[in-house]
């Protein structure tokens, strides 16, 4: 699971409980102007993921972590299909975050005005 808030110009996705573990991550920061766009997408964590470094995968289960896909660097914290949501960026590590969050309408409309934000 992870918290998304916004500090400043900075949205911070916090990594939450036993989930920093698995993902090898505790927090992510990125600036308001690197998020292109955000949806609530629960059919995104069907199929292969490809290659994983570092991160865990437990098919049905758990995908957290660091993962290669087409040449991206996508960072993933699911658990709970239905609570996906998919972060767009531009200019960053990670070309994708693939997260769980409590609430995915308010988070993919804080998302997309803080995108959009000057």
């Amino acid at each position: 699971m992870v918290n998304v808030r916004i500090e400043d110009d900075i949205v911070v996705f916090g990594v939450q409980g036993l989930y920093q573990l698995w993902a090898f991550k505790s927090r992510l920061d990125v600036p308001r102007a690197s998020v292109l766009g955000a949806r609530h997408d629960p059919e995104a964590v069907r199929g292969w993921k490809e290659w994983r470094v570092p991160g865990t995968s437990v098919p049905g289960l758990l995908t957290a972590g660091t993962f290669y896909r087409d040449g991206q660097r996508i960072f993933w914290d699911v658990h709970d299909a239905a609570n996906t949501v998919v972060v767009d960026l531009n200019d960053q590590d990670y070309s994708q975050l693939v997260i769980e969050v409590e609430d995915p309408a308010a988070v993919v409309a804080m998302l997309n005005a803080a995108g959009s934000a000057p």
